[in-house]
């Protein structure tokens, strides 16, 4: 389905997702590899973005992908020491991310409480690896069912920031500090993909492809160059009409 320069994918259940975005995702590299060299990569966190990786480790054609001209970042992360398990770094590498063979330079992880002074200072320190960045090659979000994206909450001060990244406070969501990729930045990208996942999630699903307001959507506020997917399962479908 195709909504305004918008495509809605269609899975059967969130394994399938999962499955079909890691395939799809090994392409969209070894594309962007062929047309300009290097592939820029941005992750989410969740369930859903670990879940992918872990199939894309896992498809054969994984191997066409040239990994030490990959470059890595994340939309978010929790302003949490190093090594936390509930760093969204963290539970990616677990799930395939560090058996990839990334070179560890070209991995863009945000400092924590152990490296930088505050999450201002992270923020900034984030920014400046984006300093000589044009344009991200796909961008991977989740949507929570409040439709945010990132760090972007729905009415925070932080979901409207300009720049390249911002210092979240208070998050509506543990834990209440963390460092994120602006809305901005985040449409600086050739493809943003939504993987969403869940019958809770269906109200944002529909939220984001009919552009609501931002204070009801931060979803809405992010659009790819060249594509924007909606990539969910059938749950999450739920409620959407042509």
């Amino acid at each position: 389905m195709t909504m305004g320069g918008v495509r809605l994918v269609e899975h059967p259940d969130k394994q399938s997702l999962a499955d079909a975005v890691g395939a799809r995702l090994v392409t969209a590299l070894v594309d962007a590899q062929s047309r300009r060299g290097v592939a820029r990569l941005v992750l989410t966190g969740g369930s859903m973005g670990s879940a992918v990786l872990a199939s894309a480790a896992a498809t054969p054609g994984r191997s066409a992908v040239d990994w030490t001209r990959v470059e890595v970042w994340w939309g978010d992360e929790r302003y949490l020491a190093a090594g936390d398990p509930d760093r969204n770094d963290v539970q990616n590498d677990e799930a395939g991310l560090s058996g990839l063979g990334l070179v560890p330079r070209n991995v863009h992880r945000v400092a924590g409480p152990d490296l930088s002074a505050s999450a201002e200072e992270s923020a900034a320190a984030y920014a400046g690896t984006l300093a000589d960045v044009d344009a991200f090659d796909v961008v991977l979000l989740g949507v929570g069912p409040d439709g945010h994206v990132a760090s972007l909450f729905p009415g925070h001060p932080a979901q409207l920031t300009e720049g390249d990244t911002v210092a979240v406070h208070d998050s509506p969501k543990p834990p209440p500090t963390r460092v994120s990729l602006t809305a901005s930045r985040l449409c600086r990208s050739r493809q943003v993909w939504f993987l969403v996942a869940g019958r809770d999630k269906a109200g944002a699903v529909t939220d984001g492809l009919e552009l609501a307001a931002a204070d009801r959507s931060s979803a809405a506020l992010v659009m790819g160059t060249e594509a924007t997917l909606w990539l969910v399962d059938r749950d999450a479908a739920e409620g959407v009409t042509a």
